[in-house]
């Protein structure tokens, strides 16, 4: 059941590359506005729901399949487990300026799953960062010989602040365009 489930999560994680990607390709390309109507009205939700399975997953991870969770583990999912909640509460609020906020913590959470990847290829070395009995260099999860736990993090993360990009476009769209009033 275990390896399903993370074949599940690892396709989920290329998707949300994929998303990000997308996101980020339309941006460059100048075809970013066109993205705030289509997508923008699903930003916080989607950000939402993306935190949420990633916060989910990683407590099968550990609870469920009993994956050691290292230091850097749990300093991603202090910047993960927050971002669910509090995206959740800004849909039900509707809260459109949460951007300044939602965008900081995925790309903070950028940072430590690469320097997880780091250690975990090799590339650097932090074992004083983590301990003998769950080091950050161990890899319990991998498919199509590159997706680890902490490159499903990333991904998740990634596609959190690319919502969160276009949302703080929706929000600045909707500020600066003219209101009808009816008399």
């Amino acid at each position: 059941m275990t390896e399903v489930l993370t074949l599940f999560f690892a396709v989920l994680a290329l998707l949300s590359l994929l998303g990000a990607a997308a996101i980020v390709g339309m941006s460059v390309a100048g075809r970013g506005s066109a993205l705030v109507p289509a997508v923008g009205p699903y930003t916080l939700a989607g950000a939402a729901t993306v935190a949420t399975v990633a916060t989910l997953g990683s407590l099968y991870l550990s609870e469920v399949a009993n994956f050691i969770p290292c230091r850097l583990c749990w300093v991603q999912r202090g910047f993960m487990y927050p971002l669910a909640l509090i995206l959740w509460l800004a849909v039900w609020k509707r809260w459109s300026s949460i951007w300044r906020f939602a965008l900081l913590w995925p790309l903070a959470g950028s940072g430590v799953s690469v320097l997880h990847l780091a250690e975990q290829r090799g590339w650097v070395g932090s074992e004083s960062f983590c301990s003998a009995t769950a080091p950050c260099s161990q890899i319990w999860v991998e498919h199509f010989g590159f997706v680890t736990i902490s490159f499903m993090a990333l991904c998740g993360f990634l596609l959190v602040a690319a919502l969160m990009w276009v949302q703080q476009k929706a929000a600045r769209a909707a500020q600066t365009s003219p209101t009808i009033r009816s008399n």
